[in-house]
């Protein structure tokens, strides 16, 4: 009898274990995000001259990670502070203001009316990611319609909530600059209610942004057709080196009377990546359907993460808040920009003085962080294998990355994958590179035909 309950017992566990591990086995592996691919591949290589031109953050002319003054000056302001449950919503109300203020601008009648709906959010990100709930709980049947190209991210925030995502066309490959005409015909041929997304400046991946008149036409059309208009504003400043110039195109859309929603983050611009410090803001028609918008996004947050981190809105809302340490950060702001702006012009100038046969006017063309080199899959994947130069497989170049002491192998390696035969050997030999850019290359052999055609893949 003791026996048998045993027996019973144990087969009881056993079922019971195989059952537990039975739970999870329809998991599979997670699609990797191409810009965490690229990071990791850059990490496990041992090479000491390796290049990351993948990550979208700012890095100084020796390539590192800045902390900027501004972040320093408002650190030792708020070091003394209690960071207490019973301050968080003021600061975080002061952060919203701020935020409103420097995209709307700080005499804008949406501030003085107080018609904007406002939370802080867990950087661009989870402002986006906040404003799709949104959208799904009030307009479940509308879709969202993204820029092609856009961040890679842009369309798993909305896919997650189950907001169907259309793309219009944006970028023309062949000329690298803006697909205006085909831009406005799918816009204007867009069927039903829907949110399109923007970049109001330094567009992510091609730095290709629309001119104020472009911005004026497609407010217009916007308008004609209701469409709403939401704003990620990721790099503001890194486009002219100017914070007001940068919100041109969400003025201009103010001005034309547009409902908008603005995602706003402050880990580019402020150095702030680690703190994610971020906003959402909605406009209103007026300050109470401002209070229940809030209410709702508030609702939204609170089921989510509860509130963010205080640490970092509390130094966003002081550089912001502050006259003299805002002044710095507009400084900062302008000398990051310049940097960028001088490797885009270097950069150009080395692949024309190699004589390549292509075109890299686009280079100094585009703005903001980031190049979209034009590079193919095959060239990416040879700059990674053969010259240890990581970027992501659609060309994309983070401009931050590249200083003047790689920005000459940098140049030489585009040159010779974009100037290779699809059967050449490549000797380059990598001990050659020396940091002071005294950098020597064999050759590739006598064939200097353009690798387009390799069928290679990552």
């Amino acid at each position: 009898m003791i026996i048998s309950r045993f027996l019973r017992r144990g087969i009881s566990t056993a079922s019971t274990c195989a059952t537990r591990r039975s739970w999870w086995d329809h998991v599979t592996p997670a699609p990797k995000d191409p810009i965490i691919a690229v990071t990791e591949a850059f990490l496990a290589d041992p090479f000491p001259y390796k290049i990351n031109l993948g990550v979208g953050a700012y890095r100084d002319d020796e390539g590192k990670p800045v902390v900027l003054q501004c972040v320093r000056e408002a650190e030792g302001k708020i070091a003394a502070s209690n960071f207490l449950e019973s301050t968080s919503t003021a600061v975080s109300s002061k952060f919203v203001e701020e935020s409103a203020k420097l995209i709307y601008g700080q005499d804008s009648n949406v501030i003085k009316e107080r018609r904007f709906a406002g939370i802080p959010a867990l950087s661009g990100t989870g402002a986006c990611r906040l404003f799709a709930e949104f959208q799904k709980r009030f307009y479940p049947e509308s879709r969202i319609y993204l820029p092609d190209p856009t961040w890679s991210n842009h369309r798993n925030i909305w896919r997650d909530v189950h907001v169907p995502d259309r793309t219009f066309r944006y970028y023309h490959p062949d000329s690298k600059s803006l697909n205006f005409v085909a831009l406005m015909d799918d816009i204007k041929n867009a069927q039903m209610v829907l949110s399109s997304l923007l970049h109001p400046c330094a567009h992510n991946p091609t730095g290709v942004d629309p001119t104020n008149e472009q911005w004026r036409e497609i407010s217009s059309l916007f308008k004609a057709k209701n469409h709403f208009p939401f704003f990620d504003v990721a790099y503001q400043g890194f486009a002219s080196g100017d914070v007001e110039r940068d919100a041109r195109a969400i003025r201009i859309f103010l001005e034309d009377g547009h409902s908008i929603g603005c995602a706003q983050s402050f880990a580019k611009n402020m150095g702030l990546y680690g703190h994610r410090v971020g906003c959402l803001s909605v406009l209103c028609n007026d300050k109470i359907q401002a209070m229940a918008i809030k209410g709702q996004l508030q609702q939204i947050s609170n089921t989510m993460y509860g509130s963010p981190p205080i640490h970092g809105i509390s130094l966003a809302s002081k550089i912001l808040s502050d006259p003299d340490i805002k002044a710095i950060w507009l400084k900062e702001v302008k000398v990051m920009a310049t940097r960028i702006h001088r490797m885009r012009a270097i950069l150009r100038e080395a692949l024309e003085r190699l004589g390549s046969p292509l075109n890299w006017q686009h280079i100094t063309n585009q703005v903001g962080m980031f190049c979209f080199s034009g590079l193919n899959r095959a060239e990416v994947y040879l700059l990674a294998k053969e010259f240890h130069i990581y970027m992501t497989p659609d060309g994309r170049i983070s401009m931050a990355g590249v200083t003047t002491k790689n920005v000459d192998y940098l140049a030489n390696s585009i040159h010779e994958v974009t100037t290779c035969d699809q059967d050449a050997k490549i000797l380059h030999n990598t001990d050659a590179y020396r940091i002071n850019t005294d950098i020597r290359f064999t050759s590739l052999g006598a064939s200097k035909s353009r690798a387009r055609g390799m069928n290679l893949s990552l």
